[in-house]
Parts: structure tokens; sequence; C-alpha cells
């Protein structure tokens, strides 16, 4: 049974990310450490535990895992209910991301408006382009899949644009960047709306869309499976997020 110190610790950084998110299914936090430490602000270790936790961009994650090595805190600040580091501290956490959750984010209003309008080159030509129904998916064999309905504004005629990608870690590892594109039919559609649309899965995965108050990440390895996307991560924390 944790000491009541400890409960109190868990509790406030607790609701303190739970202050930071639009939506959370279950947030957990594990103070380790014994009563003596504790008084003199010296914690062992922070581990945090977060289920379907919505960040930016609507971006709904499935798992997020945090932990800590030793942290120095503020004895004092657990009585004012927050967790005050005095120092800031470094950590090692794993997002997992599920394909059906990137692609309700992909198929949102948010992204679906940045994707009309485009002026972009279709078969040789100029054509103004509007697109629908973008979808993400993570079929496998370390890929992602793009693919939207493209309707040229001046004709209403419509095509389609589907594409297989490979993520890698990109800008100081801040960003998953998408690659070595495979058309699914071998032919390229708009190699502007192509880059439109990897740009768009980039921002999505920006890591900085993932970071609560205090915190920023830095990716380390990337796991791309069937339906799941797994993100390592090095955290460095300047505070816990308080209510």
């Amino acid at each position: 049974m944790p000491d009541l110190g400890e409960q109190a610790i868990n509790k406030a950084a607790e609701i303190g990310i739970k202050s930071q998110l639009d939506e959370v299914e279950d947030v957990e936090v594990e103070i380790k450490t014994d009563p003596l430490k504790a008084m003199s602000g010296n914690v062992d270790q922070v581990s945090v535990k977060g289920e379907g936790m919505v960040m930016q961009q609507d971006l709904r994650i499935e798992q997020m895992e945090l932990e800590t090595g030793s942290v120095s805190i503020n004895p004092l600040s657990i009585a004012f209910g927050k967790v005050e580091l005095t120092q800031p501290t470094d950590a090692e956490t794993i997002v997992t991301l599920l394909e059906s959750d990137i692609n309700r984010a992909f198929s949102s209003d948010f992204v679906g408006a940045k994707m009309q309008n485009l002026d972009v080159h279709v078969n040789g030509e100029l054509a103004t382009v509007d697109t629908r129904s973008l979808k993400f998916g993570l079929p496998g064999e370390g890929k992602v899949a793009l693919s939207t309905d493209v309707i040229l504004q001046n004709s209403n005629e419509k095509k389609q644009v589907s594409f297989t990608a490979i993520p890698t870690i990109g800008e100081a590892g801040q960003k998953v960047v998408l690659g070595d594109v495979q058309y699914a039919d071998g032919q390229e559609l708009s190699p502007e709306l192509t880059d439109a649309l990897l740009q768009q899965a980039s921002e999505l995965l920006d890591l900085r869309n993932f970071e609560l108050e205090g915190m920023s990440l830095r990716l380390k390895k990337l796991d791309v499976q069937t339906g799941k996307l797994v993100l390592q991560s090095e955290a460095h924390i300047e505070q816990f997020p308080s209510s």
C-alpha cells in the first residue's frame, strides 16, 4: 500500500495531466520512493500510464507509457496539489496509435478543409481540385497507405489517388516523415497532390501533438505494425502538468 504522501503526489499528477486533455479514458501515475526520501524531495521513479487520451488535432492515443529515473521535487508543492520539479528530468515514453484513430483524425473536417481548392497539375495540366473520403491505413510491411477521391472542379470528373509510403524519423526526431511512395496502379495522378497528402499525414504525426505542458519529445524508434503505430521517444520534462 503506498504511503499517503505518494498517494497525494499520484493524484495531483493525474489531475494535472487530465486537465491538459480534451478527453481521457484513464490515467494512472505511480510515484516510487520511500517516505524519508519524499520528505527531502527525492523520488526514485515516476511512471505514467494513460489510455484513450485525445490530444491536439483531435488525435486519440490508444496508450501512453512514460517512465522517469530519479526525480527531484519540491515537497511543499504537494500541499498545494502540485508536483513541482526542482530540476528538469528525462523519461522514456512509448505512444501507441491505432489505425482507426489516425484515420479518424486524418479524415476530420480540420484536415479535409485544408485539402480543398488545391491548384495542382493533373496529367500535366494545371487544375483546381477538391478531395473527398481521405483515408489513412496501416496495412503492414512497415508501410502506411493513403487514399482519396479527387474531384476536378472544372469538369466535376472524379479520380482516385491511392499509394503506400514508408515512414521514417525526420527533423531531429520531431516528425514522422513519409517517403518511398508506391502507387496502387503504378501511376501518379498529381505530384503536388501526393505531396499535400504526405504533408497532412506528417503534420498529424508531429511529436508536438503528443506533448503535454512542460514536456518535449524526441523520437528514437518507430515500429510500424499492421493496424498499429508505436512511437518510442525520449521525453525532456521541465515540469509536470498542473491543474
